[in-house]
């Protein structure tokens, strides 16, 4: 068995004196695509005090103008929908399904309220939409845009694989960052029904792509749903790259799986995969 050779890492990686982590694996396939995660991956993502509840208000804006007065001060609110989040990932986590928006907000996120469905429902998507860019603080990362123009360069296929709750979310911020014609596929929980760490989420994309799982690489920041999920679907190559999202989401992870790499500046995927692409070429 051959270990992997360390590739030429970024600068600032080396400053930290974070090179890439390596496992010993059995040859390469050809590599014909990298999928990423979104949040926490691509983006920088996190939420702070300030970011809870400026969502809280935005709810509240509007639900009031969509004649859906909640009744309640903002304190109460915040307890309802948290209470009701708590609710839905209790189902999710259970069983790594993902509803669409409407049964999340109207049977789980709002189910306190008893607001009329009728009114609701068609509010469902705006709000979920909003959820995402407001509770989380969301930016690119840096030099997201140079990796992926040089993986497309080598010739390979790129696509996102998300956690979403949200329908088009994940697809606007990819057009506001300027990178969403970079990837070929777009697969997400929301629209699919399949969460990660499930394979079947990580098999979706592949055909979308029409490629074979065990040609591919997966970059995410977690090994509770990127690294478990990826190595259980064949994935060629697993890359983590920490967030910090990271440590909450992996509490109690299973160790027996291990990413192949670890990095700490997103453009290190560039040069990890163009060694295992001159490896296979060699």
């Amino acid at each position: 068995m051959e270990a992997l050779r360390s590739p030429q890492l970024s600068g600032a990686s080396k400053s930290r004196g974070a090179a890439a982590e390596i496992t010993q694996r059995e040859g390469i396939a050809m590599i014909t695509s990298v999928m990423f995660d979104m949040g926490g991956t691509l983006e920088d993502i996190f939420v702070d005090e300030a970011s809870e509840w400026a969502a809280i208000d935005k709810l509240n804006e509007m639900l009031c103008a969509a004649g859906l007065d909640p009744k309640v001060d903002r304190e109460e609110l915040k307890q309802r929908v948290d209470a009701g989040w708590k609710r839905y990932g209790a189902f999710r986590d259970s069983c790594d399904v993902e509803l669409k928006p409407i049964p999340i907000w109207c049977d789980y996120v709002l189910s306190d309220f008893n607001f009329p469905r009728e009114l609701l429902e068609p509010n469902c998507e705006p709000i979920a939409h909003m959820w995402e860019v407001t509770h989380y603080h969301r930016a690119l990362r840096p030099r997201v845009r140079e990796m992926l123009q040089g993986l497309k360069d080598l010739g390979l296929k790129l696509g996102v694989v998300s956690n979403t709750a949200a329908l088009y979310q994940v697809f606007d911020s990819l057009e506001e960052y300027g990178i969403r014609d970079m990837f070929l596929d777009v697969t997400l929980s929301s629209v699919t029904g399949l969460r990660k760490p499930k394979p079947d989420i990580f098999f979706v994309s592949a055909h979308q792509l029409r490629v074979k799982p065990e040609e591919s690489v997966y970059v995410g920041d977690t090994v509770s749903r990127d690294i478990i999920g990826s190595k259980r679907a064949g994935f060629a190559c697993a890359i983590q790259i920490g967030s910090q999202l990271t440590k909450e989401k992996d509490q109690g992870v299973n160790t027996a799986f291990k990413p192949d790499y670890l990095i700490e500046d997103i453009y290190d995927v560039f040069p990890i995969v163009s060694e295992l692409v001159k490896k296979e070429n060699a």
